[in-house]
Formats: C-alpha cells, structure tokens, sequence
C-alpha cells in the first residue's frame, strides 16, 4: 500500500508517524513545500526570542525519518490532485501514484486589507523562512507594531521584546484573546503584559501602514498616528483551498471531511488546519494530535471516528500560564457563570456551569489545578457541591 501526504506540518508528519505504528510496510511519502523537515510552531516564537538555536527547532532529527522509512520531498510541492486516476502531480511535471491520500497542507497567513499592507516591513509569521527575515530587519528596525492581540499576536510581542524591541500591540477588540479569555481576565492579562514593558492599544482599527516605500507608522480609523519601523501582522490563518478546489473537493471555509477525515473523493483524507469537520475549523495544535491518529487508521481502514476535540489551551503568554478550555463566553440563557479575580497576585480563575455540569474554565497566573480541571471540563463532570472550592488552591481534584 502507498500512501502519500501533502504536508509536513503537524497533521502530516504525526499522521506519517502514526501510519508508521500501525503499519509496517506500508510505503509512506511526505511531499512538502517547505525545504525544512518539520519543526512545531511554537518553536518559531522561542527561536525568535532567542531562547531556541536553529538546531533545536525540529521535531525529529533527519536520521528518524531513515529510521521510520518515511520518504520527505522537501521543496516539492503538489501542484495538482488527480483523483480519477489517484495521482498527484508535483513540482517537476511527474505524476506520484497514490492508493490513499493524506491532505495535511495547513494554512497560511491572512493578512487584512490594509492600506499599505505590501510596504517593505511589513511581516507575518507562519514559517522558518519568516521568522529569519523578521530577525534580520529588526537589527536596523527596532521599533515593532503587532497588528493582532491574539495568542499569536501576544508572543510575538514577548519574542521581540526579549531581543530588546519597542514593541506596541494594536488590537481591533476591547480586550486581549477574545478566543479564549472574557473581558475580565483580558484586562487582567492586558496590565500583566504591559509589566514587561510592551504597550497595548485596544479596540483600534488599523486603517493604513504608513510610509513611502518602507514602514514609518501606522494610522488608525480615527485619524490617530503612531510611528514603527516595522509591522509584524498576526491577524490569524485561513486554510490553504486552492489545491482541494481545483481537485473538485468540497470546501467551505475549510474542506469538507465526514466522521471519518475522508473528503467527497475517494481515497482522499484530510487533517489538520485546513478542514472543516461539522462545520467547525479548530486550527489549535490539539485538534491537529487527535486528527493526525484517527486519519491514520481510517487510512488503513479501521473505522475509527473523530469526535472532534474539546477547545483547549494551556500555555505561557509573555510569561504567563493560562488555560482556556470549553465554553468560556456562553452565549444563550441557561449557564452559570463564577469567578475569582485577584489582580495583585496576577490570578483569574472562572468556571462556566450547564445545569451543575462544568463546560468551560479560565485558569491564569497560576498551573495549580490546570490538569484537573481541564480533565473535569472535558469529561462535563457535575461540580455543583464543589463550585465554590474548585477555586481554592489546594481543592483536591480526585474528588470529582
């Protein structure tokens, strides 16, 4: 059996891996466009920030996929799909046969209509080669704006600061991560971050990136001005469509897979951030985990079913832990909603109840109780007798 992937990002290389585990003689080619084997995303940041050498930014070392028998064409990438005679067509003009088809070629960049938005200076992050060239013009252009206050938005922010930028953050909501936190803890999250000596501009629509041929400021929808060297913009991803459309594949904002990650053709799979499961693009490293496993054993027919994966993140934004996980702004009647709020101590706490069932949580400023509560919103475990102690930070969570 031949199996090929479109795609070395996560979905792809961990749906390779998989495919590996599960079968051993199954002959597995991974066609990439980059010319880098696969490194995660997060890495970009720690990179910039200079906290991680270029050596230490891939997953695996090139030996592994020797090891693994995993065949990486990097800097060839598909150009066409064939599905009537189950082929791809690559960058040379030769056609690849394929007896299943893994379509794991993520997102990329969206970059808002801006004014000016083409200028020299003007950068997004998605890949190795774009993190290089943000750390090469930041030696003679030391004065950033990030255009988006959203996680991605926020670490940049952090990185730049850390190789000792003058980094300001524009943001079009009221508050900081509206994905995953509520007004309360993005005011919260907004003071911590502005103790790292990063500005913060809330509810501010950029209308044009000034200057004549390089970046000298932007203006914003009111008339204000503010002066940058350069604009990093970090206003989130659209999956890449091009490919699966002219292939005849079903697409919406994402394409379109069943229960089982496979598309409208046949033989033809999909993972990762550029699909649309029951109308929902996740695009959030998780997700992409639980894909790249189910994908792999319906390749090789075994029926398993993806049941779509509980919205959640835990990590460390600007140096602050935070976990955001299920319903965090209910909408619709029917929810309780409790929070604790200790500014002077940096921490947020707040549980979203449904009839005593916990779906939603916002744990910030400390990791006690991160696991358990995750696990609880995950599972919808009724806390009702518990709501008010879940806060403490001894509470213990095997009692739920």
């Amino acid at each position: 059996m031949k199996i090929v992937i479109i795609g070395n990002g996560l979905a792809g290389t961990l749906g390779a891996k998989a495919l590996r585990e599960m079968d051993k003689q199954a002959a597995i080619e991974i066609y990439a466009e980059e010319k880098y084997l696969y490194y995660p995303r997060p890495n970009l940041i720690e990179f910039i920030a200079g906290n991680l050498p270029y050596a230490r930014l891939f997953a695996f070392p090139e030996k592994w996929y020797g090891q693994q028998q995993i065949d990486v064409r990097l800097a060839t990438p598909a150009l066409r799909i064939l599905s009537e005679s189950q082929e791809i067509e690559v960058q040379d003009g030769s056609r690849v046969p394929y007896d299943a088809l893994l379509l794991a070629n993520g997102a990329s960049s969206f970059v808002p209509p801006i004014k000016g938005s083409d200028k020299r200076g003007v950068f997004t992050l998605r890949t190795l080669d774009d993190a290089q060239v943000i750390l090469e013009h930041l030696k003679t252009h030391p004065r950033v704006v990030v255009i988006g206050g959203g996680l991605l938005g926020l670490e940049i922010a952090r990185a730049l600061r850390l190789r000792a930028a003058d980094v300001e953050v524009v943001e079009f909501f009221p508050y900081l991560l509206p994905r995953q936190l509520d007004p309360q803890g993005g005011a919260l999250l907004k003071s911590e971050i502005e103790k790292y000596g990063i500005r913060v501009r809330l509810g501010v629509a950029t209308e044009e990136i000034l200057g004549a041929n390089e970046v000298r400021g932007l203006r914003f929808k009111s008339g204000e001005e503010i002066p940058a060297d350069m604009a990093v913009v970090a206003a989130g991803v659209r999956p890449s469509l091009k490919l699966a459309q002219e292939a005849g594949l079903q697409t919406d904002r994402g394409v379109i897979v069943n229960d089982f990650l496979e598309t409208n053709k046949p033989r033809i799979f999909a993972a990762g951030d550029g699909i649309q499961h029951n109308g929902r693009i996740y695009g959030i490293i998780p997700a992409s985990f639980d894909q790249a496993r189910v994908v792999a054993a319906n390749i090789l027919g075994r029926n398993v079913r993806y049941e779509g994966t509980v919205l959640s993140n835990t990590l460390k934004v600007v140096g602050i832990h935070l976990t955001s996980v299920g319903i965090v702004n209910p909408e619709g009647g029917g929810h309780e909603e409790i929070r604790l709020e200790r500014p002077e101590a940096g921490i947020y706490k707040k549980i979203v109840l449904k009839d005593g069932a916990l779906v939603g949580a916002i744990w910030m400023g400390t990791k006690n109780g991160v696991n358990g509560i995750s696990r609880a919103v995950i599972q919808k475990t009724n806390v009702e007798k518990w709501k008010r102690d879940l806060f403490e930070e001894t509470f213990d969570f095997s009692l739920l």
